[in-house]
């Protein structure tokens, strides 16, 4: 089988189609950059608290370390979820870019095929949405445990 490259309007139709696609991976990846940078403050969150754990041993302070660190890691499974769910997003609109081009190049017509990676597509970035906001919420549960931490207890003036 040969292979014709399109030709003239052909090709800047294809070149277009594939535009919506290249956008939603810059988009995804921006997504993903944030949700990583995240990730690193989770770790870096949870290793400072994982210090602390042998002075506050048998202390109050012990029970809300025990407690963060607890929030801390279903933070870093949402997160993991978010970033492997925005990764397969992207992976899906490459392959639905390179599924455009192969299939004008061979003029073969699998609507069926661009439908489902571009579902696919949308469907994991919608997913990976969802995960980060749940990540959200841990982070002000966390928040909100050290907060009332400090509210509670009495002034020393």
């Amino acid at each position: 089988m040969h292979l014709h490259l399109p030709a003239g309007e052909q090709a800047i139709t294809m070149l277009q189609t594939a535009i919506s696609p290249v956008i939603l991976i810059s988009g995804v990846g921006l997504l993903l950059l944030s949700m990583t940078n995240r990730l690193g403050r989770v770790i870096d969150r949870a290793r400072a608290l994982y210090r602390e754990w042998p002075k506050t041993h048998d202390t109050p302070t012990a029970q809300n370390i025990r407690t963060q660190l607890a929030i801390l890691r279903r933070r870093a499974k949402y997160i993991q979820i978010a970033i492997t769910l925005t990764v397969l997003s992207a992976l899906s609109a490459v392959g639905l870019i390179m599924s455009l081009f192969i299939m004008t190049w061979l003029k073969w017509e699998w609507a069926g095929l661009i439908g489902g990676l571009f579902l696919a597509s949308v469907g994991c970035l919608g997913g990976a949405l969802v995960a980060f906001i749940a990540d959200i919420y841990e982070a002000l549960s966390a928040m909100h445990i050290e907060v009332d931490s400090v509210l509670q207890q009495p002034d020393r003036h």
